[in-house]
């Protein structure tokens, strides 16, 4: 499956983005979907999951009660709202897709987006 990310941009802090990431030759609906941001030297580091039928998900302790993750399957994408974002938000956000079970290690993951940039000015 190929994923698309988009989404991402410039905002000041306690501003919100939503993601989107969009699934090409597969349904969505076979996978998990998850969302991981990497900001400059620092590692690849969790967000959001979210099961296949979007009964649960699963959130990085940081953004918790701040981002939500959603999906339509119909539409074939994944959805990350952000609220009341950070400076500490500010990273590539990547969208991956995993055959497995609803899981916040990287390595699970089969399919990667290419990213999208959200920057946060304080």
């Amino acid at each position: 499956v190929q994923l698309q990310a988009s989404g991402g941009g410039s905002v000041q802090a306690g501003d919100s983005l939503r993601l989107s990431c969009t699934a090409f030759a597969r349904a969505l609906s076979m996978y998990v979907m998850g969302w991981f941001r990497q900001a400059p030297g620092k590692e690849r580091e969790f967000v959001a999951a979210i099961s296949r039928s979007e009964r649960s998900t699963y959130y990085a302790d940081s953004v918790e009660g701040r981002f939500t993750i959603s999906r339509d399957n119909t539409k074939n994408t994944v959805y990350l709202q952000m609220n009341s974002l950070q400076f500490e938000d500010a990273a590539v956000y990547h969208c991956a897709a995993s055959r497995r079970v609803l899981t916040r290690v990287p390595s699970n993951y089969d399919y990667w987006g290419q990213g999208t940039q959200v920057t946060v000015s304080s």
